[in-house]
């Protein structure tokens, strides 16, 4: 790992934390059969997935797309009949195994598949247990299921790309001013939390600020793979200062002073 830009309460297994392990458990309702090879790469980052599961009424005909990706995975279906119309009880039935796990310390880690704001206790409930908590879903997800975790990673950014259109609106241009602005405000508030006296700061320590302010930022939410690349995208607002003799991970970052 070059670059410790994301998870700051458990570190990648790239290092030397290989017997990290987690839990991964998917509320079928509400999540996406074709990312599931993605959603086990992210979650893989931070230990090895030895618990897979995933919820849902498997006599339906919304959860035939899992059945495939069951088989290539080796994930568990976990029967949940809906015993009431138009009522979910998949998250209780996932609520309830993952408390279960918790209190037997089975794993290091989860990885909470959905979209859905049920599972904000659930995260909060394990984040004060001391344990690792990231959720997995899409950008529609509720903020206080988002700011429950340690970390979430949208699946619009893991999805596969389609070409992007040359030509762009008015509205999508003030879009973008919009969420570049924001973007910087961002950076500027975590840089102000983690900064040193001689105005330079490690770029492991902003990513780290950087999720506890927002546990769903991700450099590719803004069309970057890593943190680095999004900072030396701004070379009026950052510098970036990398220290080669001290290591691959030495990299600094400095707020130019936009007064002069």
């Amino acid at each position: 790992m070059n670059e410790p830009e994301r998870g700051n309460f458990m570190t990648k297994k790239d290092n030397d934390n290989k017997d990290q392990r987690m839990a991964m458990l998917i509320d079928g309702d509400n999540a996406q059969p074709s990312l599931l090879a993605k959603m086990l790469t992210e979650a893989g980052k931070y230990g090895a997935v030895t618990i897979k599961r995933i919820y849902g009424d498997w006599t339906t005909s919304e959860m035939k797309g899992w059945k495939e990706s069951l088989n290539n995975h080796a994930f568990q279906p976990i029967q949940q009949f809906r015993y009431t119309v138009g009522k979910n009880s998949t998250d209780s039935a996932l609520i309830i195994d993952a408390m279960d796990i918790l209190h037997r310390t089975l794993v290091d880690g989860f990885a909470i598949v959905s979209s859905d704001s049920d599972y904000t206790r659930l995260a909060t409930r394990i984040r004060e247990n001391g344990t690792f908590v990231m959720g997995i879903g899409e950008q529609k997800t509720p903020k206080a299921f988002v700011n429950a975790c340690d970390i979430f990673i949208y699946t619009e950014n893991i999805a596969p790309q389609e070409p992007k259109t040359v030509s762009k609106t008015t509205e999508t241009r003030k879009k973008e001013k919009s969420k570049h602005a924001l973007l910087m405000d961002l950076l500027k508030e975590a840089y102000e939390m983690v900064v040193q006296e001689d105005g330079w700061t490690h770029l492991g320590s902003l990513g780290k600020a950087l999720l506890q302010l927002d546990p769903g930022f991700d450099p590719r939410t803004y069309g970057f793979r890593q943190l680095s690349q999004l900072i030396e995208a701004f070379p009026k607002h950052f510098q970036l200062k990398r220290m080669d003799d001290v290591g691959p991970s030495s990299v600094y970052v400095k707020l130019i002073d936009q007064s002069h």
